[in-house]
């Protein structure tokens, strides 16, 4: 549907005033009686123009551009997917304004805020592992702007999504361990609220469960940050490291824990895969330059991008109200690491 911003006119016609009354009420002249503003701030609040920042700064005028808000654009499965967006937006003569949240709700909110202010016609937002409060996303829908979540979509906001089969995913990379003979197999994965976590985890669990191997809670470490912090994915290696008996694999869930998992077993002086396997998902591409390279699970980024501002436009340039939405689910690839040896089937 499309986006209309609350109005000072809207405020004005509803209490009977003019716009110029409330327009001073809105900035507390003096040249307005304290029952008048108390009037208006009351119908402005209930109307979310005031003091919701997003609802004031938003303008009905076009601006030709969107907004994008990851976790960290360093993170190269969302540098790739910044590429698709920005081959899409580009062609149709849009802008792109990219924003990170660092993993904090307080600092995605913030980027909301000035996004909105920047008069943005739209906006792609994978949701940050802190954001379990969704009041400021949900008042933007509210009032019609547009939304597309990709990766870390919201269940609960009706709008299109796009993310990859992240069950089958992390399905596909715990058989491939335990087809090499791995089965005191662990999970390192994100904040335990996030889609992609619950999902993720699913298929590890579910591919245990297929060979006849109950998963253990002790096995699977939530790292809240997702990898930003280096200390907490070094904190949760370092405690399977000490489990008895110790895991012979461990699993991660997203870029930033494959790679922070990698260099915290090296520094702890484990080698992979000698002493312990590791896969996970990743789409760095200095994966393949490593000594050791590691089977990991390769979701298409770019076309996750692509699809999404795809979707995104079509919302923005829509004449009518959109009301059926699509949720896009894209598949992933597992790549296989090349001449690492394979561990003694049935080992305990």
């Amino acid at each position: 549907m499309k986006y209309k911003a609350a109005t000072i006119k809207d405020i004005a016609q509803a209490l009977h005033l003019s716009t110029s009354t409330v327009s001073r009420a809105l900035r507390d002249s003096h040249e307005i009686s304290a029952a008048t503003k108390q009037l208006v701030l009351d119908h402005a609040a209930k109307l979310n123009y005031h003091p919701n920042p997003i609802a004031l700064s938003l303008k009905e005028k076009k601006s030709g551009s969107i907004g994008v808000i990851v976790s960290e654009i360093a993170n190269s499965f969302f540098s790739q997917t910044i590429n698709g967006i920005e081959s899409v937006a580009n062609e149709k003569g849009y802008t792109v304004i990219i924003s990170q949240s660092h993993e904090s709700f307080e600092k995605e909110v913030r980027t909301l805020h000035y996004l909105a202010s920047r008069s943005i016609d739209g906006l792609l937002i994978s949701v940050s592992s802190a954001t379990k409060d969704l009041t400021q996303l949900k008042a933007l829908h509210q009032y019609g702007f547009p939304i597309v979540f990709f990766d870390r979509i919201v269940e609960d906001i009706a709008t299109h999504k796009v993310m990859v089969d992240n069950f089958q995913g992390a399905y596909n990379a715990t058989m491939h361990l335990l087809a090499e003979g791995y089965q005191r197999i662990a999970c390192i994965t994100n904040s335990a609220h996030l889609s992609i976590t619950r999902e993720r985890v699913a298929g590890y669990v579910a591919a245990l469960e297929k060979h006849g191997i109950s998963s253990h809670p002790s096995l699977i470490k939530y790292c809240f940050h997702g990898g930003m912090l280096l200390d907490e994915v070094t904190a949760a290696v370092n405690q399977l490291m000490k489990a008895k008996p110790r895991p012979d694999a461990i699993f991660t869930t997203s870029d930033k824990l494959t790679t922070g998992c990698m260099r915290a077993l090296k520094k702890a002086g484990v080698a992979i895969p000698g002493e312990i396997a590791l896969t996970g998902f990743s789409n760095s591409e200095l994966i393949e330059l490593l000594h050791a390279p590691i089977t990991v699970v390769r979701q298409p980024a770019f076309e996750m991008g692509r699809v999404a501002t795809e979707l995104l436009l079509q919302l923005i340039e829509s004449k009518r109200p959109v009301k059926d939405f699509d949720t896009r689910i894209l598949q992933t690839e597992l790549i296989t690491a090349p001449e690492v040896p394979a561990k003694k089937k049935g080992r305990k």
